[in-house]
C-alpha cells in the first residue's frame, strides 16, 4: 500500500503541476487514530513552493484518487492521513484465495533478460560457509526476480582453466604417489584439503599403484570431475539450481580469450611493460593498470574473466548481475573498464558484494570443522542445522552486512528461532484447516464478522506482499522478504492469541477460516521465494 500511496501522490502532484525532487516519505503512524499511513510531503514542499503546507496538502487532496481508502484527511500543520478501506482489504483477501500460489506475482520486470551469476567457486575444493551465503542470496534473488516478471538465467562459472587446475592435478598426484610409497612434498601452492586426500585414496583403492606415472592432466581431469560433482550435489541439496554451467576452459577452446585480447589491443588500451601486457584500467577509475598477460606468457585470471563477460553480453542479456565475495570489491572497476574498452555499456553489469560470515557457538567463533580441521563446509552445516535454517539466516540480513551465524539459536525449536516462529504460524493454520476440512469457506463473499484490530493489522500486511516482492526485486534486497515473513507471522500470532477462529456461528467460522487461509497462502509464497519449505506439521 505504501507504493500505491506514493504513486497516487506523484500522480496528484503532476496533475497539479507541482514538481518534487525530494524523496516522498510514507510512514505508519504510531497512533492508528492518525490513519494507517501518513505523509508530510506538503511540509516538505512548503519552502520550495513558498506556500502554506495546508494549502499544498489541500491541492494534493483535490487531485488524489481515494478509491481504496475509507478516508483521507488533512491533519495538523499539513499532514495527509490515509485510512485504508476495509472493503478493499476484504476484496484483496478474496483475490489471494483465488490466486493461491500465484499471489504476489507481478510483471514489473516486463521480461527483462537478466543473467545472474553466483557462487562460481573454484572446483579445487568443496563449498564452505561463505559460499553458502552467496548461494542462498543468489538463488533467492533469482526466485524473486522471476516472480516479479524478469526473465532470469541462473549461471555458474567453472574456473577450470589457469594455474589453479594445474596445482589441483599436482596435489592429487602427489597425495596418490605418497600412498604408493613415494615420498614427495606438496608444492607451495598445492591444495591441502581433506577432499584432495579422499580423492587420492579413492584412486589408490581402485588402481593401486598403476597410475603413479600418469600425467598431471589425468589427475587434474579426474579431480575436476569428482569435485564438480560434489559441488553440484551440495548445491542441489541446498535447493540451488542453475540453468547454465559455463567452463573457463571452453572459452579458450572457442578462441574467445584470444579474440578478446586482440580486440583490447585494437582498442589502443593495452601496452607492454617489462615483457608483460597491461590494460589501462586506471583511465576508468581503477586504482592502477592491470596485467593481462604476465612476463612468462601466462594469462592472469582477469583476461578470461573479460572474455567470459563479453560472452554473456553477446548472448543478449539486458542486465548482468555478479554476486562476488568481499575480497572482490576492487575487482569491479577493472572489469567495468574492460567492458567499456570493448564497446559495451558497463552500467549493464551490476556487482553485488557479499560480506563475511562468522560461525558462532557458545558465544565464540568456530573457524574450523570438527571433522576435517579445515573451514566448515556447507554439507556439515546442512547436516547439523538443516537447509531451511541456513538459508533463512543467510538471507535475513542485507548483503553488505557481516553475519554472525549463531548455531545455538539455529538449533532451537522455539520462538526465539525466527524460521521456527514463521513456520509455526504456517503449521498452526494448516492444523486448523485440516481439523475443519469439512467446512467450505471459498464461496464467502462478504466479511461481516472480521472486525478486530488484530485482523485488520494482518489484512494490511498481506496486502503489502506484492509491493514487498517488487521492492526486493528492484533493489536486489532479498532480506526484505525474510523481514516481511517474520512480521506477518508475528501479526498472525497476535491475532491467534486474541481471537476465536472457530465459533458456534457458521458464518463467523467460515469467514475466519477464509481469513487464515489467505495468511497461509501469503506465508507459503514468501517462504518459497527464499527457497524454504513451509511446514504443514511441527
Amino acid at each position: 500500500m505504501k507504493e500505491r500511496i506514493l504513486e497516487e501522490i506523484k500522480k496528484a502532484l503532476t496533475q497539479a503541476d507541482i514538481s518534487v525532487e525530494e524523496d516522498i516519505v510514507i510512514e505508519v503512524p504510531k497512533d492508528r487514530s492518525n490513519g494507517d499511513f501518513a505523509t508530510n510531503v506538503a511540509m516538505q514542499l512548503s519552502k520550495s513552493l513558498k506556500k502554506n503546507p495546508r494549502e499544498i496538502a489541500t491541492t494534493i487532496l483535490n487531485h488524489l484518487d481515494t478509491s481504496v481508502f475509507s478516508k483521507v484527511e488533512l491533519a495538523g500543520p499539513g499532514f495527509i492521513n490515509f485510512f485504508v478501506s476495509k472493503e478493499y482489504l476484504f476484496e484483496h483477501m478474496k483475490q489471494i484465495l483465488e490466486k493461491q500460489e500465484h499471489y504476489g506475482r507481478s510483471n514489473i520486470g516486463k521480461g527483462e533478460k537478466i543473467n545472474l551469476e553466483y557462487v562460481s567457486a573454484n572446483p579445487t575444493g568443496i563449498l564452505h560457509l561463505g559460499h553458502a551465503r552467496g548461494a542462498a542470496y543468489g538463488d533467492s534473488l533469482a526466485r524473486i526476480l522471476s516472480f516479479a516478471g524478469y526473465d532470469v538465467t541462473r549461471e555458474y562459472y567453472i574456473n577450470d582453466g589457469g594455474n589453479q587446475m594445474n596445482n589441483l592435478g599436482i596435489s592429487i598426484k602427489t597425495r596418490y604417489r605418497n600412498l604408493c610409497g613415494i615420498e614427495e612434498e606438496l608444492p607451495e601452492n598445492g591444495y591441502h584439503g581433506q577432499e584432495i586426500i579422499t580423492i587420492a585414496h579413492q584412486l589408490y583403492k581402485e588402481h593401486q599403484d598403476a597410475l603413479k606415472e600418469q600425467s598431471i592432466s589425468f589427475f587434474q581431469d579426474y579431480g575436476l570431475r569428482i569435485l564438480l560433482e560434489k559441488i553440484k550435489k551440495d548445491l542441489e541439496d541446498f535447493h540451488v539450481t542453475y540453468d547454465v554451467w559455463t567452463s573457463e576452459k571452453s572459452l579458450y577452446n572457442q578462441g574467445l580469450v584470444e579474440d578478446v585480447l586482440t580486440r583490447l589491443k585494437e582498442s589502443g588500451k593495452v601496452y607492454q611493460q617489462e615483457n608483460a601486457l597491461y590494460l589501462k584500467t586506471s583511465e576508468k577509475g581503477d586504482e592502477k593498470d592491470r596485467v593481462l598477460v604476465k612476463s612468462d606468457g601466462n594469462n592472469t585470471y582477469l583476461l578470461p574473466d573479460i572474455a567470459y563477460h563479453l560472452h554473456k553480453y553477446q548472448r543478449g542479456y539486458d542486465k548482468l548481475i555478479d554476486v562476488l565475495g568481499a575480497d572482490h570489491h576492487g575487482y569491479i572497476a577493472r572489469l567495468k573498464a574492460s567492458i567499456s574498452f570493448l564497446g559495451y555499456n558497463p552500467d549493464q553489469l551490476e556487482v553485488k558484494i557479499l560480506q563475511m560470515v562468522r560461525l558462532m557457538k557458545d558465544g565464540e567463533e568456530q573457524k574450523m570443522s570438527k571433522r576435517t580441521g579445515n573451514a566448515v563446509t556447507i554439507r556439515e552445516l546442512m547436516e547439523e542445522v538443516g537447509t531451511d535454517v541456513i538459508r533463512y539466516f543467510f538471507v535475513s540480513h542485507s548483503l553488505d552486512s557481516q553475519i554472525d551465524f549463531d548455531l545455538d539459536l539455529a538449533l532451537k525449536q522455539s520462538n526465539e528461532n525466527p524460521i521456527y516462529y514463521i513456520n509455526y504460524a504456517h503449521a498452526r493454520i494448516c492444523a486448523i484447516l485440516r481439523d475443519h476440512a469439512d467446512i467450505s469457506y471459498r464461496e464467502i463473499q462478504n466479511f461481516k464478522t472480521i472486525t478486530s484490530e488484530y485482523a485488520y493489522n494482518v489484512l494490511e500486511k498481506i496486502d503489502q506482499f506484492q509491493e514487498t516482492v517488487e521492492r526486493a526485486a528492484r533493489k536486489r534486497e532479498v532480506h526484505l522478504i525474510t523481514n516481511y515473513a517474520y512480521e506477518l507471522a508475528s501479526l498472525f500470532h497476535s491475532y491467534y492469541a486474541n481471537e476465536t477462529i472457530v465459533g458456534d456461528d457458521e458464518t463467523y467460522t467460515k469467514e475466519h477460516l477464509a481469513f487464515i487461509d489467505a495468511v497461509r497462502i501469503t506465508l507459503k509464497n514468501a517462504l518459497k521465494l527464499i527457497g524454504i519449505d513451509a511446514y504443514e506439521k511441527m
